[in-house]
């Protein structure tokens, strides 16, 4: 269902990219910037602190699918404005923690509500609203959210050197609460418009079930999953592996934030791809293109300026799925039910997400080396590439 103009508040797209970019801000990248303080202050050690991060994000993952049931059925203002309630009191709750599993709870906790006030549910809205239209509006939240790192990564630093990371926490809980909660209260809608003929929930399920359980849904839904867990295993763990091609340190670093330039240009580059050419031939190329780059990275020694262009490019490919992500099940089977059949569509890929940064160190581990594994994660990619081709 497509809303009518009337039915799209004024400012709503704007409201959603800073609620997004505050939320991706506060709930995801601080906690890497505080990983070292937690450790050194509490003596909990970086593997179990990020443990409990990841946790987190396979919750998110779950209940996601539950979440899009409820933005169908009740609207997205009251589901978005409990999930940033949930939030504020999971940093507190981080902030409060007097051991380690209450720190695991207090993420576990800020998982539900990820899973209510991320890029998942804000795409169901802005595709609710702007229907055929919607890839210039994806294209406008995921670059304005992409700068969420760039923001809040050093203002939550110079919080924690100025007051601790518990008390840092405290003021992160209230930045939250202070921005979403009203952007979210006053700029989404209360419910949808109904249609005219409405269904009884079985009929909603069985047509939902219809969808979900079809062939070519599966294996699109195993392809980015696939692509996911490759593309974020090297991503995040390019430094290493550039160190063992031969970087110094510093220019690995510099290449690795480089990423983040690949995704911006890449989601830019998706907006403009041509609307009438066909889902399945978007998806193909976009996956068989981040195979081809981390082929590329594991094979190739040199030299320095290629592996950080193939980076970048890399990088440009993570961009573009996260728009292909927001677009495949609407392009292919339509809106209808669309928050439903979308939570169930990105569950395996978010959850392989919150996986894949610890993957790509325990696989080179066992296969000898960053480049093995940049390699077996690149044999994941193309089947994820043929897969989609199935689709």
């Amino acid at each position: 269902m497509t809303l009518g103009r009337q039915d799209r508040p004024w400012g709503g797209l704007a409201a959603l990219c800073v609620a997004q970019t505050t939320s991706w801000g506060l709930l995801y990248y601080s906690l890497p910037v505080a990983v070292v303080p937690i450790e050194q202050d509490t003596g909990w050690s970086a593997s179990a602190i990020t443990a409990a991060f990841s946790a987190g994000l396979i919750v998110s993952a779950i209940a996601g699918i539950w979440v899009g049931r409820q933005l169908d059925r009740r609207g997205p203002r009251l589901l978005m404005v409990t999930g940033s309630l949930i939030g504020v009191a999971a940093l507190v709750l981080v902030a409060t923690a007097p051991n380690l599993p209450v720190f695991v709870l207090a993420w576990l906790v800020a998982g539900l509500a990820q899973a209510a006030v991320f890029y998942q549910p804000a795409f169901v809205v802005i595709t609710k609203w702007y229907g055929p239209a919607r890839v210039r509006a994806l294209t406008t939240l995921t670059l304005t959210a992409g700068f969420a790192s760039t923001i809040y990564a050093p203002v939550t630093a110079l919080l924690i050197e100025g007051a601790g990371w518990r008390s840092a926490y405290l003021i992160l809980a209230g930045i939250l609460a202070a921005v979403t909660i009203p952007l979210h209260w006053f700029f989404l809608n209360a419910h949808w418009s109904r249609t005219a003929t409405p269904q009884s929930r079985d009929g909603v399920t069985q047509e939902i079930r219809g969808i979900t359980r079809n062939r070519r849904f599966v294996l699109l839904q195993a392809a980015m999953a696939m692509a996911t867990l490759a593309l974020f295993a090297v991503t995040f763990n390019v430094i290493p592996l550039l160190l063992a091609r031969g970087f110094d340190y510093r220019t690995a670093v510099i290449t690795f934030s480089l990423i983040g330039v690949g995704q911006v240009l890449g989601r830019l580059a998706y907006s403009v791809l041509p609307s009438r050419s066909a889902p399945v031939r978007h998806t193909v190329i976009l996956l068989a293109a981040g195979a081809g780059c981390l082929w590329l990275l594991g094979f190739l020694p040199g030299p320095a300026l290629l592996l950080i262009v193939v980076t970048v490019l890399a990088g440009a490919v993570r961009g573009c799925n996260t728009l292909l992500q927001a677009t495949a099940v609407a392009d292919r089977w339509g809106t209808k039910n669309f928050g439903a059949v979308q939570g169930v569509f990105v569950a395996p890929a978010t959850a392989v997400g919150a996986l894949a940064p610890a993957a790509g160190p325990f696989l080179a581990g066992i296969l000898g080396g960053y480049p093995a594994m940049t390699l077996a994660m690149a044999a994941v990619a193309t089947i994820g590439a043929l897969a989609a081709a199935r689709s």
